[in-house]
């Protein structure tokens, strides 16, 4: 069924004492029920892009990303701090612009969010049993209930679950008493490169290059070491045979 986009143009977004957006207004009230409705901001959903690249390995399939999610671009911050969102058509994987992500929640059972969420449950129980020794292995239906309850105990303390931790909840998944390190998942390599990144970015550019280092005393040494070289060079000569058979004499 396709989806029907033709009234979903705009909506506006508040930030929460959470930290999270919220939709306080949309451009299709009909389809769409704000109330409890959140947006997935740029900066979370390039986080959740980094937790899905080691699923890639395991059979990730793009389109599925893609269609679980309707895009939006900031068009207008208001006084009141609340921001204006535009529905914009760029694919929300490859967009150069700041991404704001909506999922597809108007069939909460079998739409593409659904379906999308089902994607990565799957590929990140393949990928825990690949790199964790279970005694036997993990199963779908345990990840679940572990994220069930957890979404239970937010709606009885009165807190709205949030798309964002959502996702993540599965992408980050590990059972209790076990844990993957950081290279099994291969973010090592990406954080070390963000370190260097970051020192590269600190250095001056108008330090002088040939501004001369401190020396040590292991510099020390070697300077005393050439001047007592030169000096010798010239303060003494090649000494000759003969002269020197005489001086035996």
């Amino acid at each position: 069924m396709p989806k029907p986009t033709t009234k979903l143009t705009w909506c506006k977004a508040r930030l929460g004492e959470d930290m999270n957006w919220w939709i306080n207004e949309i451009s299709d009230p009909v389809h769409w029920d704000v109330d409890g409705l959140g947006i997935i901001d740029p900066r979370q959903f390039q986080h959740i892009m980094e937790l899905i690249e080691p699923l890639t390995d395991y059979g990730l399939q793009t389109d599925i990303v893609e269609e679980a999610f309707y895009s939006f671009g900031i068009d207008e911050i208001e006084e009141d701090k609340t921001i204006l969102l535009k529905r914009i058509q760029d694919s929300i994987l490859d967009s150069d612009e700041q991404i704001f992500a909506l999922p597809d929640v108007l069939d909460e059972e079998k739409g593409p969010y659904a379906d999308f969420l089902d994607h990565i449950t799957k590929l990140r129980i393949k990928l825990l049993n690949d790199l964790i020794d279970f005694s036997k292995n993990l199963t779908i239906e345990e990840l679940e209930e572990e994220i069930r309850e957890a979404q239970n105990a937010d709606y009885i303390e009165g807190r709205a679950s949030h798309f964002f931790s959502e996702i993540t909840a599965i992408l980050e998944y590990v059972p209790e008493g076990f844990e993957l390190d950081e290279e099994d998942e291969n973010s090592g390599p990406k954080s070390e490169d963000d370190e260097l990144e970051k020192d590269l970015a600190n250095v001056d550019a108008d330090v002088d290059t040939d501004e001369k280092i401190e020396a040590d005393e292991t510099m020390k040494w070697d300077e005393e070491e050439e001047e007592e070289e030169e000096t010798y060079e010239e303060t003494t000569a090649p000494p000759d045979e003969t002269v020197e058979e005489e001086e035996k004499k």
